[in-house]
């Protein structure tokens, strides 16, 4: 039997006021690629672009990265940038490179037609409610743990090493911090090096990319690359017994997933991803608050429990947000057990700077 799979991703982040990242993932049985593109938002410009060959089937494919280049300084506003990205990227570096800039750029320029209004709204919405009328500063003698922490070289996109990030972690008063690295699992003897020479928790875990979205995984040992399905996933959190939280669920939602905009709690709850999640992060130290709070309501309506974690990639975003349990956590039974249990809620930390 015939048997294919192609999976494409396109995440839109906007990383300053006038500047998005548009990340587009490209997965299949034969081939696995991926670009990070930088935007100017006020004239549609690319002002960067990097482009990453994971799985080939020949060597002239990684070869195509550097043609990527040529990208710069195109505009989006030009009614022959789909050919002339097919004509310049296509020809010179790879026709799968220039398929997924295509779909990066076309969804991109649906969401910006909803743009403007969305952001009237979403500053709207940052002045009727603050983030401290929904989430609490959790009392120090509670027991606070970053559950969303991330280190380099584990995380390529991270800044600072685990040495660096658990030194701020107990330099700021937190009780311990989760290692959530991109599909990567830290060796048990490690961490508890780490534990020992740092004389702080330190847990492991991992963030997994999965069909979707991005989920916070603990209790398991098996590592996945790519992009997995998040069933299978779920088996395997199954099979070891352990716990599944789908990591800010709805970040740069209000940008680039265009079709939900103006979605309500009640329609977003009723997205496939929470039908395999046991929690959901409803503080996220990398989005915005309205994310936040809209997060927080769809987990109200599904009843389901809520998490708190910085998503650090350096030390300065250590412990903007963390999650407060009711007892001490000592190992990492420990703490599956207490999220299975539901004693732990959201906690602001030390906020935002």
């Amino acid at each position: 039997m015939l048997k294919f799979m192609r999976n494409k991703i396109i995440g839109i982040e906007k990383i300053r006021p006038d500047e998005v990242l548009v990340h587009g993932i490209l997965d299949d049985d034969i081939y696995s690629l991926e670009v990070k593109v930088r935007i100017n938002l006020s004239d549609l410009r690319v002002i960067s672009i990097d482009g990453k060959w994971k799985r080939w089937t020949t060597p002239e494919c990684p070869r195509a990265e550097i043609f990527l280049k040529d990208a710069v300084g195109i505009c989006l506003k030009e009614k022959d940038v789909y050919e002339k990205v097919r004509r310049e990227i296509g020809k010179r570096s790879c026709r799968h490179f220039a398929n997924l800039l295509i779909e990066c750029f076309d969804s991109l320029l649906s969401a910006k037609e909803k743009l403007s209004e969305q952001t009237r709204l979403q500053r709207k919405e940052e002045v009727e409610i603050d983030i401290r009328d929904v989430f609490q500063e959790c009392p120090r003698e509670n027991f606070l743990i970053d559950l969303h922490v991330h280190t380099y070289p584990a995380s390529s996109c991270a800044r600072n090493s685990v040495e660096q990030q658990i030194e701020e972690a107990k330099k700021i008063g937190l009780n311990g911090i989760c290692l959530t690295d991109h599909n990567f699992i830290w060796e048990r003897e490690s961490v508890e090096r780490l534990k020992e020479k740092h004389d702080f928790l330190i847990l492991r875990g991992t963030e997994v990319t999965t069909d979707q979205g991005d989920i916070l995984v603990f209790g398991i040992e098996k590592r996945f690359s790519g992009i997995v399905s998040i069933k299978e996933l779920k088996d395997e959190v199954e099979k070891s017994d352990g716990f599944m939280i789908s990591a800010h669920p709805f970040r740069g939602f209000i940008i680039s997933d265009f079709e939900s905009i103006g979605l309500t709690p009640e329609r977003a709850a009723k997205r496939d991803l929470f039908r395999y999640v046991d929690a959901i992060e409803s503080l996220n130290g990398r989005v915005n608050d309205s994310e936040n709070i809209f997060t927080h309501r769809v987990a109200e309506i599904l009843h389901l429990p809520e998490t708190g974690g910085s998503d650090a990639h350096e030390t300065s975003e250590i412990g903007i947000y963390a999650t407060c349990f009711e007892e001490k956590i000592e190992d990492e039974r420990d703490l599956i057990d207490a999220l299975k249990n539901r004693r732990y809620r959201p906690c602001i930390f030390r906020g935002r700077r």
